[in-house]
């Protein structure tokens, strides 16, 4: 399936998704209140079949943190790029995915761990690197110090 069928058959099911073209995959932007729905309709149905999610990425941006999810179809070799905000930089949260691909359990705690997204209803929301008990902060945001470098 080419780009222009998918960008049809994804705006069958939503049209208020946001779609370009971005410099190699179509780039699906999503309201955080929309990700379930949507992730859930880029795996089940069977012309889309999004059954492999190879990469998930928090972002810091300028307004918001955001999550990247990377999706790939094995079965009809298409790629796609899911991305969606979270509604609130003082409380960054977004809907758990791994209930739709398994893979993003790992990937969400990372997220989590690094840049502090919460995944709401995730099996696990916890730390997955750092220590959970003295641990301050999210390493990955820009705003980030730590007091603990010892300058030479």
């Amino acid at each position: 399936m080419n780009n222009e069928h998918l960008i049809e058959k994804i705006r069958s099911f939503d049209s208020t998704i946001n779609i370009t073209q971005g410099p190699q995959y179509l780039t699906l932007d999503v309201a955080p209140e929309s990700l379930s729905k949507t992730a859930f309709m880029l795996k089940n149905n069977p012309d889309l079949s999004f059954d492999y999610l190879f990469c998930l990425t928090g972002n810091d941006l300028p307004d918001a943190y955001s999550v990247v999810y990377h999706l790939e179809s094995i079965k009809h070799r298409h790629c796609i790029v899911l991305t969606a905000k979270a509604a609130s930089r003082e409380n960054p949260v977004l809907d758990t995915v791994s209930n739709i691909w398994l893979t993003a359990d790992f990937h969400e705690r990372e997220v989590y761990d690094l840049i502090g997204i919460t995944f709401a209803n995730h099996p696990d929301m916890r730390r997955i690197f750092l220590d959970e008990e003295d641990w301050v902060g999210y390493p990955l945001r820009k705003d980030y110090t730590d007091n603990n470098i010892v300058s030479r």
